[in-house]
């Protein structure tokens, strides 16, 4: 009765979209290739009417999801949610997106969304009516709104494809959203180019009417520009030293710091070079240099100079370490103090947080979501240092390890989307066991594990 009324006062595009979602049910219903090589002269011309960007995500999203249960989900409590807002990079454009896009919402009956780079909504804000409205759909704050989760959405759908995407109503995946539209531009980070993050615009009709989307993107050069601009001003503001702890009355320091810096990071899961984020600036090291910073960083205590050889390179001389040790302090000298190596024994002042050991972490925890959120493949893979290698297998195993013994479905298909899952037969077994007999993605895994067999045979 609802979907009729709705398309009933559907516009043409609108009222082709929903036809076609006849067509994606059916085949949400068999194997996801169905969507693509339906035979029906008359359901081709229906999924050929809608926009192919639409038609690519939905392709995408049968592979996750079932447009009639596709929900968002909360996968962190309140406390972790809030500390990892906090601390993300989208944190320091919120005064440029509050000035565009949040003041002017609360009269244009429209809501804004700023979320991470893996579809995570971070802030919600904007009509007041409309926001309680959404949050029947979990359009809130927390709530994952990627591609796997929810399926075709601008947010989702923005980060899957790189740009700015619309969509209007019935071109959503999941029917839950279909009264609704939207518009989403990804945010890039201002040194890098990679994408950090989204901002979205969510209302009705007019939520993708033909300026909003140049709105959003104006907004998100602004963003990009005030990031860069920060970084900037960062750089070339001079260093103060830390404040000293408050001491007792004998002398001893009991007290602590009233401020801290914010302690350097270090990725090395799926990169071949390792990024070193210091305050905000990124920094792309060498590899040797990745491996002499994350050995020095999984080794606070510090390393003689033989040890720290025999980890990186057995063969080689100290001399040879110490060369590379001091094109190391020069590349980190303009940077940050905390990250330049000591000698005797070499060792950091404050050493980098690892993501490699944020993923080892939250595995401990048994959050194993979190985990895979920090773990974007394995680590260093170039590398051949004896102690970046033994830190590369005690990954990969942990993290398969608790994925494939106390993992949900949902959870273990994310693993499966690795690099270094792709051929694990044993891991898709466990996914097919796992989902429910009238999943919709048992049919793409029952696929995989035949091609893994003819490929292996």
């Amino acid at each position: 009765m609802v979907r009729s009324q709705l398309q009933s006062g559907a516009r043409p595009a609108q009222r082709q979209a929903y036809a076609a979602h006849e067509v994606l049910d059916q085949a949400a219903g068999g194997s996801a290739r169905r969507l693509v090589r339906y035979d029906g002269a008359e359901a081709g011309a229906l999924l050929n009417g809608v926009r192919e960007v639409v038609r690519d995500s939905w392709q995408r999203s049968l592979s996750f999801a079932d447009p009639d249960s596709a929900l968002a989900r909360m996968d962190l409590a309140e406390d972790d949610f809030r500390e990892y807002r906090l601390n993300h990079p989208m944190a320091g454009i919120m005064p440029v997106v509050q000035k565009l896009l949040v003041e002017p919402s609360h009269e244009s009956g429209m809501l804004v969304a700023v979320g991470d780079e893996h579809g995570r909504l971070l802030w919600v804000d904007g009509d007041a009516s409309l926001k309680r409205q959404a949050e029947a759909m979990r359009f809130v704050a927390g709530a994952d709104w990627s591609e796997r989760t929810v399926g075709t959405s601008a947010p989702g759908t923005a980060l899957a494809v790189g740009r700015g995407v619309q969509i209007s109503g019935a071109e959503h995946f999941s029917r839950i959203v279909h009264p609704w539209s939207c518009t989403a531009v990804p945010v890039r980070d201002p040194d890098t180019g990679a994408v950090i993050g989204v901002v979205d615009i969510t209302g009705r009709e007019q939520a993708v009417a033909a300026h909003t989307l140049s709105l959003v993107q104006a907004t998100v050069a602004a963003a990009e520009a005030q990031l860069r601009i920060h970084r900037l001003e960062q750089r070339a503001r001079p260093r103060r030293p830390e404040p000293r702890p408050a001491r007792t009355a004998a002398g001893t320091g009991t007290g602590t710091l009233r401020q801290r810096r914010p302690a350097p990071t270090l990725q090395l899961t799926g990169r071949d070079q390792g990024l070193l984020d210091i305050g905000g600036r990124a920094i792309e090291l060498t590899l040797r240099h990745t491996e002499i910073l994350a050995l020095l960083a999984l080794h606070p205590a510090g390393l003689s100079a033989g040890e720290l050889a025999a980890l990186l390179y057995p063969d080689a001389s100290s001399i040879t370490l110490r060369a590379e040790m001091v094109r190391l302090r020069k590349v980190l000298g303009a940077a940050d103090p905390r990250v330049i190596p000591q000698s005797r024994p070499y060792r950091l002042p404050d050493p980098p947080l690892l993501d490699a050991r944020q993923v080892l972490d939250h595995l401990r925890r048994g959050a194993h979501r979190l985990a895979l959120n920090h773990y974007r493949g394995t680590v260093l893979p170039a590398s051949e240092a004896p102690g970046i290698v033994r830190l590369r297998r005690e990954v990969s195993a942990n993290l398969r390890e608790a994925v494939l013994s106390d993992a949900s479905p949902d959870t273990l298909l994310r693993y499966l989307e690795l690099p270094e899952a792709e051929y694990d037969a044993e891991g898709w077994g466990a996914a097919l066991r796992l989902l429910p007999p009238r999943s919709p993605r048992r049919s793409a895994v029952v696929a995989h594990l035949q091609r893994i067999e003819a490929e292996l045979a």
